[in-house]
C-alpha cells in the first residue's frame, strides 16, 4: 500500500498495529474516518489524544478507572469482606457484566510467567498485601483462569495468604471452567456457576 498518499498511509500503518487488524482492514477504517464528517473525525482523534490523561490506575485495586478510587472501590454497598482476583482490568469487566459478583476486586496486572520475564514482583502482589492487613478481607477469591500460568499464580498467592494471612479464607472458582481457557471469553452461566460453587483452595 505504498501508493497510498502519505498522511492515509501513516494511519493506515498506525492502525494496523492494533491487535486483529490487518493492513486492508487498517485501510478500510481510515477510509471510514476520511468519509466522517469532520468534527466526528476531529472528536475521535481528540478521545484517543485524551485517552492516557483521562484515565488513571485505582490506587485500591489497580483497575483501569476515571477516578482513584475507582467505583467499586469507592461503593460502600460493595462487600468489603470479600476480594476477588484477577489477572486483568478487562476479567473485571466480565464479572461486573454478569452483575452476580458484590464483593471488591484485585487487578494483579498479569500472571507468573517465567519463559517470559514475569515473576512475583511483577505483580500486584504488594497491593494484596496491605489490602489483608487491613483486616477486614474474610475470603480471597481465586479468579485467575484455568492455563498453566495461573495455576501457578494461584498457587503461590494461596500458599502466601495462607503463610501470612492465616485467618483468609483462599476459594477458587469452581471447575466449570474449562482447562486452558481464559477468564474473559467464559460465557456468563459457566462464570455465574463457577463463582458460585467456589471451593477451597
Amino acid at each position: 500500500m505504498t501508493s497510498l498518499p502519505k498522511p492515509l498511509q501513516l494511519v493506515v500503518e498506525q492502525l494496523s498495529a492494533l491487535p486483529g487488524v490487518g493492513p486492508k482492514s487498517a485501510l478500510r477504517m481510515a477510509m471510514t474516518i476520511l468519509a466522517w464528517p469532520k468534527d466526528k473525525a476531529q472528536n475521535l482523534g481528540q478521545s484517543i489524544y485524551n485517552l492516557r490523561d483521562a484515565l488513571c490506575i485505582c490506587s485500591k485495586c489497580a483497575s483501569l478507572s476515571d477516578s482513584d478510587p475507582c467505583k467499586i472501590c469507592a461503593d460502600p454497598l460493595r462487600e468489603d469482606e470479600r476480594l476477588c482476583l484477577v489477572a486483568e482490568w478487562d476479567s473485571v469487566l466480565v464479572l461486573e457484566e454478569a452483575g452476580f459478583f458484590k464483593g471488591k476486586y484485585l487487578v494483579l496486572g498479569g500472571l507468573l510467567s517465567p519463559l517470559d520475564g514475569v515473576d512475583a514482583h511483577n505483580l500486584e502482589l504488594e497491593k494484596l498485601r496491605a489490602r489483608l492487613a487491613e483486616g477486614v478481607v474474610e475470603e480471597v477469591i481465586l479468579a485467575l483462569g484455568t492455563t498453566m500460568e495461573a495455576e501457578a499464580t494461584a498457587s503461590y498467592v494461596k500458599n502466601m495468604v495462607q503463610k501470612e494471612f492465616p485467618k483468609v479464607e483462599v476459594t477458587r472458582l469452581a471447575q466449570g471452567i474449562p482447562l486452558g481457557a481464559e477468564l474473559k471469553y467464559i460465557d456468563k452461566e459457566t462464570l455465574r456457576q463457577s463463582l458460585h460453587w467456589r471451593q477451597s483452595f
